[in-house]
């Protein structure tokens, strides 16, 4: 009895003494914050732990996204029996532990098992197909997680027998939820603008977040101890100097107009060519917290906008950029954007493609009967050429320029003339070899509204 009580107030001092983040493990599927694609009501992983019915699975994010805390719902919702292994320490003999321990278990109470195994890109391929046949067999039934894209680092075989569900950095909403909830547990209040500034500071990381609070609070409770000369008896405050200070970064303040002002700012810096001013207001807003995903979509609109077919890589360049945010992340990917940004603003400027998709619009807008011409048509099915569908069409190919003159156009909209390349950059000599009525033509016959 006594040793009980001994194991239990043990256990207690250890509860109150783990980290922020493990106090705040969510033990319910209502209590996770984010991932609602995922674990939202009616959503695939919800209704699979729900009714018990979880197969093997992998579940690929970044760092605290909520990888482990879904594995330990699962835990604590499932009838079967949870096992748990780190590939960062375990050995092929440890897999081959939890797999004999399960067939016991399975031929003694008919109970089956979960593994879940933390960083399963770590395990080698020889430790990987040590788990195959179990995973195979249904023996086992695997959760890993990874931070690395399990495509590259799973084996095949492994993968194709999971389940790939896909963790999102946690968005403002959800981090300054979990702060809150911080600051709860840490019987601490904050200033607003403390609360957001811990948020903006995570880059998506739930953990990071909670870590920061810790440090908040404690910084707001030495400072405060400090005034009076003793600990203060009731709630902590968190002001943003405490925030600024556990972050190791001076909140960039700017409001909702301020944040459509930079990226104004930002977007008209490239246009005209200054990559400096770029890479100022570039820094800005990743300094303030902005989503680098916004970033990365304003530069891949960019691209097509203002650089367009006077330089068409920068679009490559833009959506690398792109990719690598989402693959990468912060705060490495901050170079794979200011990489974009400098490119960009390196690039010559066309704006024509833009120019001739809104001509085209207006004339897709206009009044008229825009009948696609016969010889276009559809004449593959039964029927289409006693319709007169295709009638007069001649293929390209055929001929020996590899062009025909031919109208691909409404007849109302037949003359008109949308796209007209600049003189800058590839634009420039775009036409010079391209056969058919776009071209060759001048560098520009008119100018651009």
């Amino acid at each position: 009895m006594a040793g009980d009580l001994f194991d239990a107030a043990a256990t207690e001092r250890l509860r109150e003494r783990a980290p922020l983040a493990a106090r705040l493990r969510p033990s319910a599927l209502d209590e996770v914050v984010g991932q609602d694609h995922l674990v939202g009501p009616g959503r695939p992983l919800r209704e699979l732990i729900e009714a018990d019915r979880l197969s093997s699975v992998i579940l690929w994010g970044p760092p605290g996204t909520g990888k482990t805390t879904l594995a330990r719902v699962v835990a604590l919702a499932t009838a079967k029996f949870f096992e748990e292994l780190s590939a960062v320490t375990a050995g092929v003999k440890d897999v081959r532990a939890v797999i004999e321990r399960a067939r016991d278990r399975l031929g003694a109470r008919g109970a089956g098992t979960i593994l879940f195994l933390d960083e399963v890109h770590r395990f080698n391929k020889a430790q990987q197909d040590a788990l195959l046949p179990a995973v195979e067999d249904g023996l086992i039934v695997l959760i890993g997680a990874t931070t690395e894209n399990p495509h590259f680092e799973v084996n095949p075989p492994l993968m194709s027998r999971s389940t790939l569900f896909r963790l999102n950095p946690l968005d403002d909403g959800s981090l300054v939820e979990l702060v809150r909830r911080g600051l709860a547990a840490e019987k601490a209040t904050a200033d607003h603008e403390a609360v957001v500034h811990l948020a903006a500071r995570s880059g998506g990381d739930g953990r990071h977040a909670l870590t920061g609070i810790e440090v908040a609070v404690a910084l707001a409770r030495r400072r405060a101890g400090s005034r009076s000369g003793t600990a203060p008896p009731g709630p902590v405050h968190v002001t943003l100097a405490d925030a600024e200070a556990a972050a190791d970064a001076k909140a960039v303040r700017y409001g909702r107009d301020g944040h459509y002002d930079v990226i104004s700012a930002f977007i008209k810096s490239i246009r005209g060519s200054d990559a400096d001013a770029g890479l100022y207001w570039l820094a800005r807003m990743l300094e303030a917290g902005e989503d680098p995903r916004f970033i990365a979509r304003r530069l891949v609109i960019l691209a097509s906008e203002d650089v367009g077919m006077a330089d068409d890589a920068a679009l490559l360049v833009a959506d690398a950029a792109a990719r690598a945010v989402e693959y990468v992340g912060l705060p490495e990917a901050r170079l794979n954007l200011a990489h974009a940004v400098v490119r960009l603003a390196a690039a010559p400027k066309s704006n024509r493609v833009t120019v001739a998709l809104g001509r085209a619009a207006a004339d897709a807008r206009a009044a008229g009967a825009g009948e696609v011409p016969m010889h276009l048509r559809d004449a593959h099915y039964q029927g289409a050429g006693s319709l007169g569908h295709g009638e007069g069409y001649r293929c390209p190919h055929d001929e020996p320029d590899g062009w025909i003159p031919q109208q691909h156009r409404p007849a109302e909209v037949a003359g008109n003339v949308y796209y007209e390349p600049s003189g800058r950059g590839a634009e420039a000599t775009l036409t010079e070899n391209w056969p058919g009525p776009s071209g060759p033509m001048p560098p520009t016959t008119r100018t651009p509204g």
